[in-house]
């Protein structure tokens, strides 16, 4: 099996039609005991196979970056590679994760990223949160530099607001926007879906399994690790959790009835959104790769769709504490100065 492909953005980037969210190696989701190179090393043979080619990452994302470096030695070509820079973590207790958008920060993060990755370019480089102090034309130009430099081919953004995709885009050719989006989470169809769509831009929705609730496979609160980040979250929250998991029984439904998984079936529901979607669901396993993969191949019917369209969530995705800082969703900057 091969999965079809699809072009991102004005530029026509060409990467399979399910993407690969190397954010589990950075142990956010509580598990940390396992051979990550060997594990590294075994999804992207088998993407390659597949025709999973757009591999995603962050500076953020723990060692992430050096471990796929290490398993992308001899067929780095092989793969369409993105990473993001913007998120300062936070510098201690208490203290709260802040944004960067500098000229001098972005190109100092992306020469770390290219010696982790062990790269002399990335495919697709994201703002991955947007400075709410820095004119967003003023960020774009600095990574504008970087494409004339050849050490990036293609921009992006994360988490971008209207008024800053329209603003960024005006700057340099956007080729993705990389937001939240699954069907727990739809809040990008109001107003930011629409301008994306107008501007050529491609989305790339991240944790499109709903953080792993649609793939249905969590039973209570008690499968989440102590250190599993979802523990803070709303949507997994002991007033929510029971009732949340009570919305996903259409989603089981459908499943049957197209012979399929529930998150293929949340997976397929996305791509069905339109061509221009390319989800990233992340995972440590083959099998799970394999499986998130052959979700390009479900199909859908109309009432199946309308369905799912009609699903309902109690929460919200919310941040953790530390990260609570202006931007985190939808961000905005302030006017370039006259």
């Amino acid at each position: 099996m091969t999965i079809p492909q699809r072009k991102l953005g004005p530029e026509g980037l060409a990467v399979g039609a399910i993407g690969y969210g190397a954010m589990s190696f950075g142990d956010f989701y509580g598990q940390s005991d396992y051979d990550k190179d060997a594990a590294a090393r075994g999804i992207l043979e088998r993407a390659g196979e597949l025709g999973v080619t757009l591999i995603d990452t962050a500076d953020v994302y723990g060692p992430s970056e050096e471990i796929l470096g290490r398993a992308l030695q001899g067929r780095r070509d092989d793969f369409v590679v993105a990473t993001k820079f913007g998120i300062v973590p936070a510098a201690g207790p208490g203290a709260k994760a802040r944004i960067d958008g500098s000229r001098n920060y972005l190109r100092s993060r992306l020469e770390q990223s290219l010696r982790r990755l062990g790269t002399d370019h990335v495919d697709l480089y994201y703002a991955h949160r947007i400075d709410p102090d820095i004119p967003i034309e003023i960020t774009v130009e600095a990574m504008a530099e970087l494409v004339k430099e050849g050490k990036v081919r293609h921009l992006a953004l994360s988490e971008a607001g209207v008024d800053t995709l329209r603003r960024a885009a005006a700057v340099h050719p956007i080729t993705a926007l990389q937001t939240e989006w699954s069907l727990w989470q739809r809040q990008i169809e109001q107003e930011v879906l629409p301008t994306a769509r107008e501007l050529g831009i491609a989305i790339v929705p991240y944790s499109p399994l709903g953080r792993g609730a649609l793939t249905a496979t969590l039973s209570s609160r008690a499968d989440l690790a102590e250190s599993d980040h979802r523990r803070g979250m709303p949507w997994f929250s002991d007033e929510n959790f029971d009732a949340n998991q009570t919305s996903l029984a259409t989603v089981r439904q459908i499943a049957a009835e197209v012979g399929a998984e529930p998150g293929q079936v949340a997976l397929a529901w996305l791509l069905h959104q339109g061509p221009d979607v390319v989800p990233i669901p992340g995972t440590r396993r083959v099998p799970y790769l394999e499986q998130n993969a052959a979700a390009a191949l479900v199909a859908l019917d109309d009432d199946q769709l309308a369905r799912l369209d009609a699903i309902r969530v109690d929460g919200d995705r919310g941040v953790a504490a530390n990260l609570a800082t202006p931007n985190w969703f939808d961000g905005v900057t302030p006017p370039l100065p006259a």
